[in-house]
């Protein structure tokens, strides 16, 4: 099982600047670049071998964060049409997500994963 976060290089946090019109530009570069889709809420998932379940820890996920899977190989978009990958309501908590999925020896099951929320 691997998990790694994708680091797209936009910030989008508008850090506290001490001159007013430089504050307000970079709070405007900001809400610019999150119009534009630049959000930092990926990451790449291959899940865990002979294992029915994998957890992502991630300082992003939240108790009421929504898990978006997309197929990145042909076997994990076998995993999510045969309906054997969802995260449970119990699986989150904060800072970790629990994703149950078949056992199997499958090692290529590969998605990027949006954290929204």
């Amino acid at each position: 099982m691997t998990w790694e976060p994708i680091r797209n290089g936009f910030q989008v946090q508008a850090d506290f600047v001490h001159q007013e019109e430089q504050h307000r530009r970079r709070i405007a570069s900001v809400v610019k670049s999150l119009g534009g889709g630049k959000m930092e809420v990926s990451g790449r998932l291959t899940l865990a071998a002979s294992a029915a379940s994998t957890t992502i820890t991630d300082a992003r996920i939240g108790v009421n964060s929504v898990l978006i899977f997309t197929p990145e190989t042909a076997n994990a978009a076998a995993e999510i049409g045969a309906g054997t990958l969802y995260v449970s309501a119990t699986g989150r908590v904060n800072g970790s997500a629990v994703v149950t999925h078949a056992n199997n020896s499958q090692t290529d099951r590969s998605f990027l994963v949006a954290i929204i929320g």
